[in-house]
């Protein structure tokens, strides 16, 4: 799959098949932190597992009526169920930020593998609720591991002009593995075992199985390999085989500058709070805590308790919540296509306005249609549903793979690792906080807790229209310009002395073919 002759930045290369396979065992990360999304909110309505673990729970689906619908699944042990993997998640990625740096990408890959295969194991055989958080802890803190570093692993291997779509390789995995997740709680309830919920978390096993055998024989990529021990000569043959050529000398003297500063940076967390670097610090800290505001992982934690909130069957929420993943999966796949064509932006900006419409119709459909007591029309429910799928189509194809995307590629390599790690901690911070306090939010609130995630909706798409320039076909080492040139951002780094990278390249080209 040809380039021609220059990729982004006037780098040489194609997309070779080394690269795609690479990307795709690495990309497999994803179907691990989505099995894990899609898994909890399944397993939290099976009447086994609620029977076992959540009685109360058990006891409010099936025999109060005095109940409000939207409060039936309110209980602070089963929301700590699901959120104690985003606490875990959000823990390891601030340990995995060294771990990274110093060992590599690939070396927090299989640390997060490995983590992934305990809880999945703990979680299967678990004995009493103690040891069904404990493993959720576990499995949390693979995806702190894994998160962390797949991203950048990707961004780093992928050519400038494909690196939208090689990148979002995550976010469709993601998707994938929210998808099997709803299909093996939609089998699993079919044949009305009260023990298939060990089942659904057993499961696990198998993507981390996947990734943890398939990173061994992943290479490092080379930027790592050039900030960790300066080995150029290897650092240069990995490059001519990733990008199919031998002429790769302007990525390689933009590595090898890149990793020069990175060398003299032996604090990155104290680094990334200067002047110069304050483009890319507030997006570390906005891009994933909009983008899980948006209220995607209601969906993705609580369709299956949603969808039986407003009136369906157990068999018929679980097959909703299937369909939702079907609509996002199809839309991470357009997302690929589009991100390198259209741009960052204008994917963001679209796909923001469409959650937002959709979140309000829904608020609006609940409010005239959903009161306490009493259920919707199936006609209504699926109304509800349709509404639900535009949101999450508009998610999936901007914010979803985007939100991962542009972290991973913005960051110069001296603070990269740093920085990813800020990106997943906030992440998994505000993932917590909107699990730990949608069931609450639903029960008090009621319908209001769309228009409630409506307005970070609206909030956070004119954020990016403001703030966000444009960085496609950008090379990852190239990056700083796109702040150089943007309205707002030149005025914060403008005063600052750049540090002069053509001649840490004129200082070192000289020693690299020797």
């Amino acid at each position: 799959m040809a380039l021609g002759s220059e990729t982004g930045g006037g780098y040489n290369g194609r997309v070779t098949v080394f690269v795609v396979l690479s990307c795709i065992v690495a990309a497999s990360g994803g179907l691990l932190f989505g099995y894990d999304l899609g898994i909890s909110g399944g397993v939290s309505t099976m009447e086994g597992f609620l029977e076992k673990f959540f009685p109360e729970v058990y006891t409010q689906m099936k025999e109060d009526a005095k109940i409000s619908n939207y409060c039936r699944f309110n209980s602070e042990l089963l929301t700590a169920f699901t959120s104690s993997l985003y606490i875990a998640g959000l823990v390891a990625s601030l340990f995995a930020s060294p771990i990274t740096r110093a060992f590599g990408r690939r070396a927090s890959m299989l640390i997060g593998g490995a983590m992934f295969l305990a809880g999945a194991a703990l979680g299967g055989a678990a004995a009493n609720v103690y040891m069904v958080i404990f493993g959720r802890v576990l499995l949390g803190a693979g995806i702190g591991f894994t998160n962390q570093s797949i991203p950048l692993y990707l961004s780093e291997m992928a050519p400038p002009q494909h690196r939208g779509a090689i990148n979002n390789g995550f976010e469709v995995c993601v998707s994938i593995g929210i998808l099997v997740a709803n299909f093996v709680n939609y089998g699993i309830n079919k044949t009305q075992a009260r023990w298939g919920w060990r089942i659904s978390l057993a499961l696990a096993a198998v993507p981390a199985s996947f990734l943890t055998v398939g990173t061994v024989f992943l290479p490092e990529t080379p930027n790592n390999i050039i900030q960790r021990n300066g080995d150029l000569h290897k650092a240069e043959q990995l490059l001519q085989k990733i990008r199919g050529t031998t002429d790769v000398k302007k990525e390689l003297d933009d590595l090898i500058s890149a990793g020069i500063i990175a060398k003299g940076i032996h604090h990155p967390f104290r680094k990334i709070i200067q002047q110069k670097y304050r483009p890319q610090l507030v997006m570390a800290f906005s891009i994933p805590f909009f983008q899980q505001v948006t209220g995607i992982n209601v969906i993705n934690f609580y369709a299956p308790i949603m969808f039986r909130t407003i009136g369906l069957k157990e068999s018929a929420s679980l097959m909703s919540a299937i369909l939702t993943r079907l609509v996002a999966l199809s839309c991470n796949i357009l997302a690929m296509v589009l991100a390198d064509k259209l741009g960052r932006r204008t994917l963001f900006i679209t796909g923001g306005i469409q959650m937002f419409l959709s979140q309000i119709i829904v608020g609006g459909v609940l409010a005239a249609e959903f009161k306490d007591h009493g259920g919707m029309s199936r006609g209504q429910a699926y109304l509800v549903l349709i509404i639900l799928c535009a949101f999450v189509a508009g998610f999936s194809w901007s914010w979803g793979p985007l939100g991962w995307l542009v972290p991973s590629e913005i960051f110069p390599l001296e603070i990269r690792s740093a920085g990813q790690s800020i990106v997943v901690a906030v992440n998994f911070l505000a993932t917590f906080l909107v699990a730990q306090s949608f069931l609450p939010m639903l029960c008090h609130l009621k319908s209001g807790t769309f228009f409630f995630f409506g307005g970070w909706v609206a909030a956070m798409t004119l954020f990016i229209y403001m703030f966000l320039p444009e960085t496609k076909n950008v090379p990852v080492e190239q990056m700083d310009q796109v702040w150089k040139k943007h309205w707002f951002w030149k005025k914060i780094i403008g005063d600052e002395k750049e540090e002069s990278k053509g001649n840490a390249t004129s200082t070192t080209n000289s020693h690299q073919r020797s």
